[in-house]
């Protein structure tokens, strides 16, 4: 993978730099810039490349799980979604998803470490996530409607960051409730408290 890097006081120039020697348009890179006192340092990889990697990292991966993945991998705006076609989903899931989280972690850390760009990748398994994220937000709508009622503040599971997040964009759409994290990760949990007008 080539990944390109130029330093330049102009943050401009130093991205020009980097898009023609990797031979490429702004929408066919992920890129960072990095402010260095004087100088901007620009940070570059192509998404085709970024997409290869991907591919036979997990390839490898499945090899050495003694399985096979056939991907499909989707491009967006931040990095990319993978959907893992296996006939061992189960095993790629894990209890509570927690082998899907520990190979897409494992994934995000080594292309970060590799690209200093921070490339976001989401796993997902027979639209395991998705089924979870959609049960997830049933359940906050519910205990929404019961600290309405009791105005009594509720405490959820810890959870982690993706799902906080979750939580956090439901509540902010009633005018009556408000959350709180607390606790430090992989403990961190949410609080969902009754406000007054």
């Amino acid at each position: 993978m080539q990944i390109v890097r130029k330093e330049n006081q102009n943050k401009e120039k130093a991205l020009l730099e980097v898009l023609q020697q990797l031979n490429a348009s702004i929408n066919e890179v992920f890129y960072s810039i990095e402010d260095n006192f004087d100088n901007f340092i620009v940070t570059a990889v192509t998404k085709y490349e970024l997409k290869e990697f991907i591919k036979d990292y997990l390839i490898s991966l499945a090899h050495f799980m003694n399985t096979k993945f056939v991907l499909e991998i989707k491009e967006t705006e931040v990095g990319f979604n993978v959907e893992i076609i296996t006939d061992d989903n189960a095993i790629i899931i894990g209890k509570d998803g927690k082998n899907l989280s520990s190979i897409q972690f494992l994934l995000r850390e080594t292309l970060k470490n590799i690209t200093n760009i921070d490339i976001k990748v989401n796993l997902d398994v027979a639209g395991y996530k998705w089924q979870k994220e959609k049960q997830l937000k049933e359940e906050i709508k519910k205990i929404a409607k019961e600290v309405l009622s009791t105005k009594l503040p509720a405490k959820l599971d810890s959870m982690n960051s993706y799902d906080r997040r979750i939580v956090h964009n439901i509540i902010s759409e009633y005018p009556n409730l408000v959350t709180e994290s607390k606790g430090e990760t992989p403990d961190r949990y949410v609080i969902i408290k009754y406000k007054e007008d």
